[in-house]
Parts: C-alpha cells; structure tokens; sequence
C-alpha cells in the first residue's frame, strides 16, 4: 500500500512550511505511514521546483547520500540516497551564515565533481565518471533536517531533499591524474578543534563509484556543467550558532564557514 496523492502533497507543504518557518515537523512517516520511498522522492522533487519558482534560482547539482555501510545500516537502506542542490544553496568559503539560518545543522567533507558531458545511466561505469569529470573541489555540505529532532526514517530523509540545507566549494582542481579519491584524506574542525576523520574509501568505497551509482540509479541525467557532492568522507560533525567549521581536503586544500557572528 502507498499514500494517497492527497497525503503526498500535504507532506510536501509540511516540509515546505517547516523549511520556511524554521520550525521543524514531526516525521511525514507517523502521519503518513504508508509514504513509499518513491513517493518521498516525488515530496523531495515538489518542494525543491517549488523553491526554484519562488526564489528564481536555478537547479546546479545533485547531491548523494548514506554512502556509508554504517548509516545505511542505521536507516534500515540498501544503496545510497540522493537530493538536489540549486544556486540558492551555495556559500562562498570563508562566508558567514545569516543567524537562525538553519534548525539542527550538521557538516560533513566531501569531495564536489564538476561535470563536462554527460553521464546517463544504465551501464555508467568508473572510467566513464572519470572521462565527464571535469575538474574536483573540495566542498562542505551542510545538511539540516526540517524533521524534529533527526527523528528520521529513511522516507522522511529521502523527502527532506537527503537533508540538504547548503555547500561550500573550494577552487576546482582540474588536473586528475595525478589524485587518489580513494586515498585522499579529510579533516573538519570547529572552532579549531578536531572534531572528524576520514579518507575517501568510506565514501562507498571510492568517491567516484558513488557518482557512478547517481548516474545509474536516480533515474535522471547528469548534465554538462553539474555539480556532484561525492557523499561523505567521515562522520557528521553537529554545529551551532557562533561556531567556526573548517574542512581540509588532502590534496585539494582547505575551506570554511562562519555560522553567525562569533
């Protein structure tokens, strides 16, 4: 059994409402029990054309997620999850984000793809990724759950875009050759302290597989000039209001962002 296309669309204003008001919602899959994966993608899609009407901006990307064994394990998933990004989301590094900006904001390292031909799936493989790439960056993603409390099931996730709130992006690397995803190493601070770890093989195994599954799996073309957040290369790192969060990405350099003034 599936929800109603009645039940679909009050769960998208929910989330939506939830989004603008900054004041989280209890989880679509208490009133919605019956809401599918693939209708917590349809929620996800409705709210972010919806976003790109209102705010006239325009789609850049798509993000992947649980690209960990570890967390699909916790959501109960068999494969990663994917959302979208728009240029309303992108933050300069080095910025500082507006107070009250976010509900229960998290960060996490990655490594971001810019694309120059496309990738279509079925049949997409790692050298194929590796042929459309066009150049690598070091990026932030800031996810942010307009869920209450993180109290999320994987079709709550899935519908909350995969929870993606922001991304900072660092200057883009274009030569590839000479880089090891798989090996690169990543460390995030906040307020200079070392709060995570991580190298590229806890993305999936390989950065450029989890962009080889996006391609195979979402249903939808990468296109020539998108951005593609690889998925995390270590654990979410939980930030507030005055801190200051830095992610060095060996071999690609370092970023950061101010939440508010601290």
């Amino acid at each position: 059994m599936a929800s109603t296309a009645v039940e679909v669309s009050a769960a998208a204003e929910a989330l939506w409402e939830a989004g603008i008001r900054k004041r989280p919602c209890p989880p679509l899959s208490d009133s919605c029990p019956h809401l599918t994966l693939a209708q917590g993608y349809e929620v996800s899609r409705l709210n972010f054309e919806r976003g790109l009407r209102q705010f006239k901006t325009v789609a850049v990307g798509k993000k992947i997620g649980l690209t960990s064994s570890a967390v699909q394990k916790k959501f109960g998933a068999a494969a990663p999850i994917f959302g979208r990004l728009s240029s309303a989301m992108t933050v300069e590094s080095g910025g500082v984000l507006a107070p009250g900006a976010l509900i229960a904001a998290k960060v996490e390292g990655e490594v971001a793809f810019l694309l120059k031909r496309e990738l279509r799936g079925p049949g997409v493989t790692r050298e194929a990724v590796l042929a459309a790439t066009d150049a690598v960056a070091p990026a932030i993603e800031i996810v942010d759950s307009r869920v209450k409390d993180w109290k999320l099931r994987l079709q709550d996730l899935v519908a909350d875009n995969s929870a993606s709130a922001l991304f900072v992006m660092g200057p883009p690397r274009r030569r590839l050759g000479d880089l090891d995803l798989r090996a690169m190493k990543m460390t995030m601070k906040k307020n200079g302290r070392v709060e995570a770890t991580g190298r590229g093989t806890d993305c999936l195994g390989d950065p450029v597989l989890a962009v080889a599954w996006l391609a195979n799996n979402s249903g939808e073309a990468l296109l020539p000039g998108d951005i593609v957040l690889s998925g995390a290369f270590g654990p979410l790192v939980s930030f507030q209001e005055g801190d200051h969060c830095e992610m060095e990405m060996e071999g690609l350099g370092a970023l950061s962002f101010t939440y508010g003034q601290n």
